[in-house]
Protein backbone atom coordinates (compact mmCIF):
# COMPACT_ATOMS: atom_id res chain seq x y z
CA UNK A 1 0.00 0.00 0.00
CA UNK A 2 1.38 3.24 -0.89
CA UNK A 3 1.35 6.37 1.73
CA UNK A 4 0.30 8.71 -1.19
CA UNK A 5 -1.46 8.24 -4.15
CA UNK A 6 -1.30 11.09 -6.62
CA UNK A 7 -3.74 11.95 -8.73
CA UNK A 8 -2.36 12.80 -12.45
CA UNK A 9 0.90 12.65 -14.65
CA UNK A 10 1.01 15.70 -15.61
CA UNK A 11 4.15 18.09 -14.83
CA UNK A 12 2.59 19.47 -11.27
CA UNK A 13 1.57 15.80 -10.30
CA UNK A 14 5.34 14.95 -10.81
CA UNK A 15 6.74 16.78 -8.89
CA UNK A 16 4.59 16.60 -5.78
CA UNK A 17 5.52 12.75 -6.20
CA UNK A 18 9.03 13.18 -6.59
CA UNK A 19 9.47 15.83 -3.45
CA UNK A 20 7.23 13.12 -1.38
CA UNK A 21 9.63 10.24 -2.82
CA UNK A 22 12.54 12.00 -0.96
CA UNK A 23 10.68 12.50 2.11
CA UNK A 24 10.84 8.84 2.15
CA UNK A 25 7.38 7.80 0.94
CA UNK A 26 6.44 5.43 -1.18
CA UNK A 27 4.34 7.00 -4.17
CA UNK A 28 1.77 5.68 -7.02
CA UNK A 29 0.95 8.14 -9.63
CA UNK A 30 -2.66 7.52 -10.77
CA UNK A 31 -2.70 8.81 -15.28
CA UNK A 32 -5.93 8.66 -16.60
CA UNK A 33 -4.49 8.90 -20.28
CA UNK A 34 -2.21 6.23 -22.11
CA UNK A 35 0.95 8.33 -21.46
CA UNK A 36 2.23 10.76 -18.55
CA UNK A 37 2.75 14.70 -18.96
CA UNK A 38 -0.63 16.16 -19.61
CA UNK A 39 -0.11 19.54 -21.28
CA UNK A 40 3.69 18.27 -21.50
CA UNK A 41 4.05 16.05 -23.80
CA UNK A 42 5.70 15.44 -27.36
CA UNK A 43 5.51 13.04 -30.52
CA UNK A 44 6.08 12.49 -34.14
CA UNK A 45 2.75 12.37 -35.40
CA UNK A 46 3.10 15.64 -37.58
CA UNK A 47 5.96 14.02 -39.31
CA UNK A 48 8.35 11.40 -38.23
CA UNK A 49 11.38 13.40 -38.65
CA UNK A 50 10.36 15.83 -36.44
CA UNK A 51 9.48 16.34 -32.95
CA UNK A 52 6.15 18.40 -31.94
CA UNK A 53 4.85 19.74 -28.63
CA UNK A 54 1.33 18.84 -27.90
CA UNK A 55 0.66 21.14 -25.50
CA UNK A 56 3.01 23.54 -23.57
CA UNK A 57 6.37 23.76 -25.20
CA UNK A 58 8.84 26.81 -23.37
CA UNK A 59 9.25 26.82 -19.69
CA UNK A 60 10.34 30.42 -17.93
CA UNK A 61 8.95 29.29 -14.68
CA UNK A 62 10.28 25.73 -14.94
CA UNK A 63 13.59 27.76 -14.97
CA UNK A 64 12.85 30.17 -12.26
CA UNK A 65 11.38 27.23 -9.73
CA UNK A 66 13.70 26.54 -7.10
CA UNK A 67 11.86 23.59 -6.18
CA UNK A 68 12.45 21.98 -10.10
CA UNK A 69 16.14 23.37 -9.57
CA UNK A 70 16.62 21.06 -6.76
CA UNK A 71 15.14 17.81 -8.11
CA UNK A 72 18.43 17.66 -10.39
CA UNK A 73 16.84 16.97 -13.50
CA UNK A 74 19.82 17.07 -15.82
CA UNK A 75 20.97 13.92 -13.90
CA UNK A 76 18.23 12.39 -15.71
CA UNK A 77 18.53 13.22 -19.13
CA UNK A 78 16.89 16.77 -19.43
CA UNK A 79 18.83 19.53 -21.06
CA UNK A 80 17.45 23.15 -21.57
CA UNK A 81 17.98 25.08 -25.10
CA UNK A 82 17.71 28.94 -25.97
CA UNK A 83 16.88 30.94 -28.75
CA UNK A 84 19.27 33.67 -29.42
CA UNK A 85 16.81 35.64 -28.73
CA UNK A 86 13.36 35.02 -26.53
CA UNK A 87 10.77 36.14 -28.95
CA UNK A 88 9.74 38.34 -31.79
CA UNK A 89 6.31 39.88 -32.65
CA UNK A 90 6.58 40.68 -36.41
CA UNK A 91 4.52 43.37 -37.84
CA UNK A 92 3.22 43.96 -41.41
CA UNK A 93 5.78 46.33 -42.53
CA UNK A 94 8.43 43.83 -41.86
CA UNK A 95 9.87 44.96 -38.76
CA UNK A 96 10.05 42.98 -35.45
CA UNK A 97 9.32 43.60 -31.61
CA UNK A 98 12.35 41.76 -30.50
CA UNK A 99 12.79 40.24 -26.52
CA UNK A 100 16.49 40.11 -26.09
CA UNK A 101 18.10 37.84 -23.55
CA UNK A 102 19.47 41.42 -21.94
CA UNK A 103 17.14 44.10 -21.35
CA UNK A 104 19.29 46.85 -22.29
CA UNK A 105 19.44 45.16 -26.06
CA UNK A 106 15.45 45.12 -25.49
CA UNK A 107 15.62 48.70 -24.74
CA UNK A 108 17.92 49.26 -27.43
CA UNK A 109 15.82 48.59 -30.07
CA UNK A 110 12.51 49.98 -28.41
CA UNK A 111 14.47 52.99 -28.07
CA UNK A 112 15.26 53.73 -31.45
CA UNK A 113 11.64 52.83 -32.74
CA UNK A 114 10.35 55.13 -30.44
CA UNK A 115 12.02 57.90 -28.31
CA UNK A 116 11.55 57.24 -24.37
CA UNK A 117 10.36 53.79 -24.68
CA UNK A 118 13.66 51.70 -24.24
CA UNK A 119 13.84 54.13 -20.71
CA UNK A 120 10.07 52.88 -20.11
CA UNK A 121 11.12 49.51 -20.60
CA UNK A 122 14.33 49.56 -18.15
CA UNK A 123 12.04 50.85 -15.84
CA UNK A 124 9.69 48.23 -15.57
CA UNK A 125 12.61 46.05 -15.49
CA UNK A 126 14.04 48.04 -12.35
CA UNK A 127 10.54 47.67 -10.83
CA UNK A 128 11.16 43.53 -11.08
CA UNK A 129 14.43 43.60 -10.08
CA UNK A 130 12.89 45.35 -6.55
CA UNK A 131 10.18 42.75 -6.66
CA UNK A 132 10.77 39.78 -9.01
CA UNK A 133 12.41 37.74 -6.35
CA UNK A 134 9.88 37.84 -3.77
CA UNK A 135 7.11 37.29 -6.22
CA UNK A 136 9.14 34.10 -7.35
CA UNK A 137 9.07 33.33 -3.56
CA UNK A 138 5.39 33.61 -3.11
CA UNK A 139 4.18 31.93 -6.54
CA UNK A 140 6.63 28.36 -5.39
CA UNK A 141 5.87 28.63 -1.60
CA UNK A 142 3.63 26.17 -0.37
CA UNK A 143 -0.06 27.77 -0.27
CA UNK A 144 -0.63 29.96 1.76
CA UNK A 145 2.82 31.72 0.98
CA UNK A 146 2.44 33.62 4.44
CA UNK A 147 6.48 34.25 4.96
CA UNK A 148 7.20 35.02 1.29
CA UNK A 149 3.63 36.83 1.15
CA UNK A 150 4.79 39.22 3.94
CA UNK A 151 8.24 39.96 2.48
CA UNK A 152 6.61 40.56 -1.31
CA UNK A 153 4.22 43.24 0.07
CA UNK A 154 7.19 44.74 2.33
CA UNK A 155 8.68 44.89 -1.39
CA UNK A 156 5.81 46.45 -2.88
CA UNK A 157 5.47 48.83 -0.46
CA UNK A 158 8.78 50.22 -0.66
CA UNK A 159 8.88 50.28 -4.46
CA UNK A 160 6.03 52.23 -5.38
CA UNK A 161 3.52 49.84 -3.91
CA UNK A 162 0.26 51.87 -5.53
CA UNK A 163 1.31 52.32 -8.86
CA UNK A 164 2.77 49.15 -9.06
CA UNK A 165 -0.41 47.26 -7.80
CA UNK A 166 -2.62 49.38 -9.88
CA UNK A 167 -0.45 48.00 -13.09
CA UNK A 168 -0.48 44.64 -12.31
CA UNK A 169 -4.51 44.13 -11.88
CA UNK A 170 -5.19 46.84 -15.23
CA UNK A 171 -5.09 45.40 -18.65
CA UNK A 172 -2.45 45.21 -20.60
CA UNK A 173 -3.73 47.65 -23.30
CA UNK A 174 -3.49 50.09 -20.96
CA UNK A 175 -0.66 49.10 -19.41
CA UNK A 176 0.96 49.37 -22.61
CA UNK A 177 -0.87 52.41 -23.75
CA UNK A 178 0.19 53.93 -20.41
CA UNK A 179 3.97 53.00 -20.61
CA UNK A 180 5.09 53.23 -23.94
CA UNK A 181 4.76 55.82 -26.99
CA UNK A 182 5.29 53.00 -29.71
CA UNK A 183 3.68 50.01 -30.85
CA UNK A 184 6.97 47.32 -29.88
CA UNK A 185 6.96 48.01 -26.36
CA UNK A 186 2.86 47.49 -26.15
CA UNK A 187 3.11 44.02 -28.11
CA UNK A 188 5.68 42.27 -26.45
CA UNK A 189 3.53 42.80 -22.92
CA UNK A 190 0.29 42.05 -24.97
CA UNK A 191 1.54 38.78 -26.30
CA UNK A 192 3.16 37.66 -23.29
CA UNK A 193 -0.33 37.86 -21.57
CA UNK A 194 -2.03 36.01 -24.26
CA UNK A 195 -0.23 33.12 -22.67
CA UNK A 196 -2.73 33.06 -19.98
CA UNK A 197 -5.83 33.26 -22.41
CA UNK A 198 -6.32 36.84 -21.13
CA UNK A 199 -7.82 38.81 -23.95
CA UNK A 200 -5.89 42.30 -23.99
CA UNK A 201 -8.86 44.10 -22.11
CA UNK A 202 -9.14 41.50 -19.38
CA UNK A 203 -8.36 42.82 -16.06
CA UNK A 204 -5.19 40.91 -14.82
CA UNK A 205 -3.63 41.13 -17.81
CA UNK A 206 -0.97 43.62 -17.53
CA UNK A 207 0.28 41.70 -14.46
CA UNK A 208 0.93 38.49 -16.61
CA UNK A 209 2.31 40.05 -19.60
CA UNK A 210 4.41 42.07 -17.18
CA UNK A 211 5.20 38.85 -15.68
CA UNK A 212 6.29 36.99 -18.35
CA UNK A 213 8.26 39.61 -20.25
CA UNK A 214 10.12 39.91 -17.29
CA UNK A 215 11.07 36.04 -16.65
CA UNK A 216 11.85 36.20 -20.21
CA UNK A 217 14.57 38.73 -19.33
CA UNK A 218 15.78 36.84 -16.33
CA UNK A 219 15.80 33.21 -17.59
CA UNK A 220 15.01 32.92 -21.06
CA UNK A 221 11.85 30.96 -22.64
CA UNK A 222 14.10 27.65 -22.23
CA UNK A 223 12.92 24.67 -23.84
CA UNK A 224 13.61 21.06 -23.44
CA UNK A 225 16.39 18.95 -25.86
CA UNK A 226 13.82 16.46 -27.45
CA UNK A 227 10.84 18.40 -26.94
CA UNK A 228 8.35 18.89 -24.19
CA UNK A 229 7.98 15.31 -23.38
CA UNK A 230 11.69 15.37 -21.87
CA UNK A 231 10.79 17.23 -19.32
CA UNK A 232 8.00 14.70 -17.98
CA UNK A 233 10.36 11.55 -19.23
CA UNK A 234 13.32 12.93 -17.02
CA UNK A 235 10.68 13.43 -13.79
CA UNK A 236 9.50 10.13 -14.30
CA UNK A 237 12.48 8.35 -14.29
CA UNK A 238 13.81 10.07 -11.19
CA UNK A 239 10.41 9.23 -9.36
CA UNK A 240 10.64 5.35 -10.40
CA UNK A 241 14.64 5.70 -9.22
CA UNK A 242 13.58 6.14 -5.70
CA UNK A 243 10.49 3.24 -6.06
CA UNK A 244 7.71 5.36 -7.02
CA UNK A 245 5.32 4.19 -9.88
CA UNK A 246 3.92 6.13 -12.87
CA UNK A 247 0.01 3.89 -13.91
CA UNK A 248 -1.33 4.93 -17.13
CA UNK A 249 -4.89 4.25 -18.12
CA UNK A 250 -6.27 4.24 -14.48
CA UNK A 251 -8.77 7.45 -14.51
CA UNK A 252 -9.85 7.99 -11.02
CA UNK A 253 -13.56 8.30 -10.33
CA UNK A 254 -13.51 8.56 -6.54
CA UNK A 255 -11.34 9.85 -3.43
CA UNK A 256 -12.15 7.57 -0.42
CA UNK A 257 -12.86 9.47 2.42
CA UNK A 258 -12.50 7.98 6.40
CA UNK A 259 -12.54 10.49 9.66
CA UNK A 260 -12.22 13.44 7.97
CA UNK A 261 -9.24 12.27 5.75
CA UNK A 262 -8.35 10.23 2.49
CA UNK A 263 -7.98 6.81 2.45
CA UNK A 264 -7.97 5.89 -0.51
CA UNK A 265 -9.00 6.42 -4.04
CA UNK A 266 -11.54 4.23 -6.43
CA UNK A 267 -10.80 4.02 -10.16
CA UNK A 268 -13.18 3.16 -13.01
Amino acid sequence: MADAVVIGAGPNGLVAANVLADAGWSVEVLEANPEPGGAVRSDRGVDPAFVSDLGSSFYPLAAASPVLAGLGLERYGLRWSHAPRVLAHPFPDGSCAVLERRPEDTAEALEAAAPGDGEAWLGLYRTWERVGPGLIGALFTPFPPVREGLRLARLVRAGGGLRLARSLVQPVRRLGEEEFRGAAGRVLLAGNALHADLAPEAAGSGGYGWLMSMLGQTYGFPVPVGGAGALTAALVRRLEERGGTVRCGERVTRVLVRGGRAAGVRTA
